[in-house]
């Protein structure tokens, strides 16, 4: 039997079967970025402290010998401690330079040349070949070959095991080795400590000897150069008459006022240029407009009173009629305040115009003062810099002469005390608790590691996912003024997890997600922001809408039945209306029975009123797919129009539809007012929705808004705890 559907009125039907919100923009914050990323900051931050702690089983152990040496001592029993034994101890650079020396080639070479000493890194070298051993199994040679073959590359070797540096601001420098074993480590350190005390006795005197020679021929030198300089200084002032110096001064400081004067001066014109050029171009449009003369005072008041005039004159010609004389009067009157009027604004453009012609002229004048001023100041100042360059590099001599007289006193000096500035604190002890690895910090400084490189993985995996994670960056990109936010509904077990344990979001099913729903405040107001903006029951609102998105799964039903539910309890009938034959749930969802559905009502195998089905809410219908979706050939969008005719009687029609993608939602558009898009925030990009626009575009349809669904906030639960408790 086939039934009439597109006649039939749905309305006042029996009982048969029961059953968002436009929020800022997810932060980018460092902390927002590691939160979201947090599985593969814990994976990084996991595996780096797992190496951290096999390192610490597998490298071996490594042993420190420390000796030191004192520098710039004063000799022993001397009490008069002179101004170069005090230059000496608290000059860095000299620390600086016997650090240097320390750890120069020569006195390494002379170190291992010592009896035993280059056994001793022989054996060394072997018990730590670390990189050697895997050079020996690839066949290449390693540093223990090269070092026997070669011995002079032992110090290549040696060096970066020695540790050389002063302790703390003292004048002590301590020197160390490190190596596997300890009585290595003690005999390499005393053998360097002992080369640097010869080094120092034996050549450091002969050195300063031939530094201080130098330096006394450098000061007769610039003694000499001096003297010729001041000559020619005093001469030259003599010719350019500048034994004062003050022509430069007086002549910058009236520069400066007439640069500062003509700098007022041409802000002055700059202004009436500007109020000239207002008024010029106001003239076809007439000058009482303009803003420069409305600025007057006297403009101003006169235009007030021809207002009041004129609504005095058109009250009295409604009250009276046009032909009582009290008319003239009020008209001679406002002639009289008109002819002020015209008077005025010519006025105030007549003072505007010669405002500007004395402030052109003014500019023009202080023009040429400022040219006469800067050619005096350019005369002067090349005379004063030329008397300025030869007295600064007479001062530079002068600074340098006295240096080098300091100096070289010192280095006198010095070469009497130099035998005994230079001696042993204390020889290496043999070391008894290893240097490396020391445990705790070790796997502090491989915690702070794994933690940096786990948030920079974190931060970058961030920062190129193109993915939606709100409705700002998709307003931005797509420019429509609707464009709201559907916060992710968690589940009751979800909420009681700490926040850094919780398991990875997973959809709820439709039935808890919409009773959590009608609870969250943030998603009511998005649902309230759609329903605004279709502008139900007006002439020019959406009566029927079509909720789509780019892609399966982006929660376009629960976004159906949600805003289906906001508007049932917002005094409309509703009527939901399921077209995605991929993917029924309504049945599921509403708790509905099974029956005749969409399918039957399009097949006209059933009437639309046994079709149609009253859910538990309120003023809420539904039209679910039918039993005969799945054999039927998807021909929804060609054939949807018969029913929708039906649905007059509602004041809210949702459909359901597939992914924008397919030919029904593309067909099913077309007989909607408006249309929905919904997509998932982490799943769809910008992009994709861009893309999904367009496809509804080119069929027809006309776009309502746009809805971010499942968007999480970025930062922890426990978080947000704490900030309520701390609010």
């Amino acid at each position: 039997m086939a039934y009439d559907n597109l006649g039939a009125a749905v309305s006042d039907l029996a009982p048969k079967r029961a059953a968002g919100h436009a929020a800022s923009a997810p932060e980018r914050s460092f902390v927002a970025a590691l939160w979201r990323r947090r599985a593969i900051f814990a994976a990084i931050f996991t595996a780096i402290l797992v190496a951290v702690v096999v390192a610490l089983v597998v490298l071996p152990v490594q042993y420190l010998a420390s000796g030191s040496v004192i520098v710039a001592e004063q000799e022993p029993g001397d009490n008069n401690a002179s101004g170069v034994w005090a230059q000496k101890a608290g000059d860095p650079a000299d620390m600086e330079s016997q650090l240097l020396v320390i750890g120069s080639s020569r006195v390494m070479k002379a170190a291992i040349a010592a009896p035993g000493i280059f056994d001793l890194a022989l054996e060394d070298c072997a018990a730590n070949k670390g990189v050697g051993a895997l050079l020996e199994i690839s066949g290449r040679p390693s540093i223990c070959d090269k070092i026997k073959s070669d011995p002079d590359s032992m110090i290549e070797y040696v060096q970066p095991r020695y540790s050389i540096g002063n302790v703390g601001r003292s004048r002590v420098i301590s020197i160390s080795y490190r190596s596997t074993r300890p009585e290595i480590a003690q005999k390499m350190a005393n053998a360097l400590i002992v080369a640097f005390l010869d080094d120092q006795r034996e050549t450091l005197s002969s050195g300063r000897r031939r530094a201080a020679d130098w330096l006394w021929a450098e000061v007769r030198r610039l003694d000499g150069e001096l003297r010729d300089d001041d000559a020619k200084i005093q001469e030259f002032k003599r010719k350019k008459g500048l034994a004062r110096g003050t022509n430069a001064l007086i002549d910058s400081e009236r520069l400066t006022s007439l640069t500062q004067q003509l700098s007022a001066a041409e802000t002055t014109r700059a202004e009436a240029a500007a109020r000239l050029e207002e008024i010029s171009a106001n003239k076809g449009k007439g000058l009482a407009d303009s803003p420069a003369v409305l600025a007057s005072r006297s403009v101003s008041d006169l235009k007030q009173q021809l207002t009041m005039v004129e609504i005095r004159l058109a009250s009295a010609r409604s009250t009276l009629g046009d032909l009582h004389p009290a008319l003239r009067e009020l008209e001679r009157e406002r002639d009289m305040v008109q002819r002020r009027f015209a008077a005025e604004v010519a006025g105030v453009a007549a003072a505007v115009k010669r405002n500007y012609e004395a402030a052109n002229s003014l500019v023009g004048s202080l023009k040429a003062q400022v040219a006469a001023a800067k050619a005096e100041v350019g005369d002067a100042m090349i005379d004063q810099g030329s008397i300025d360059t030869l007295v600064h590099g007479v001062d530079i001599k002068r600074r340098q002469y006295s240096e080098l007289y300091k100096r070289a006193s010192e280095l006198d000096a010095d070469r009497r005390v130099l035998n005994g500035s230079t001696r042993l604190v204390s020889m290496a002890d043999l070391p008894n608790l290893p240097y490396f690895p020391k445990r705790l910090p070790f796997l502090a400084a491989g915690s702070t590691l794994a933690a940096l490189l786990g948030a920079a993985a974190a931060i970058l995996r961030d920062r190129f996912d193109k993915s939606l994670r709100g409705s700002a960056e998709l307003a931005a990109s797509t420019g429509e003024e609707l464009c709201v936010e559907l916060p992710y509904q968690h589940g009751a077990e979800q909420g009681k997890t700490f926040g850094l344990l919780a398991p990875k979001k997973q959809n709820l099913p439709l039935k808890p997600a919409l009773k959590l729903a009608e609870r969250d405040d943030a998603l009511q107001r998005a649902l309230f922001d759609i329903y605004s903006s279709a502008r139900i029951g007006d002439a020019e609102g959406s009566r029927i809408v079509a909720v789509t998105s780019p892609a399966h799964g982006d929660g376009k039903t629960f976004l159906t039945l949600a805003f289906a539910r906001f508007a049932a309890t917002m005094g409309r009938r509703v009527l939901v209306v399921e077209c995605d034959r991929a993917a029924p749930a309504f049945e599921t969802a509403l708790g509905l029975e099974g029956g005749p559905g969409l399918f039957e009502a399009l097949d006209a195998t059933a009437p639309l009123r046994d079709c149609v089905a009253r859910t538990a809410t309120r003023k809420l219908d539904a039209l679910p797919i039918g039993a005969s979706a799945k054999a039927t050939p998807p021909q929804i969008g060609m054939r949807i129009g018969t029913v929708l005719q039906a649905t007059r009687d509602y004041d809210l029609v949702l459909l359901d539809c597939p992914s924008a993608e397919t030919l029904d939602a593309r067909l099913v558009v077309r007989h909607a007012d408006a249309a929905l898009l919904c997509a998932r925030a982490g799943q769809c990009s910008a992009q994709e929705v861009l893309t999904a626009m367009e496809w509804l575009t080119a069929s027809g349809g006309r776009l309502l808004g746009l809805a971010v669904n499942m968007v999480e906030r970025d930062e922890p639960a426990f978080l947000r705890r704490l900030l309520r408790v701390a609010a």
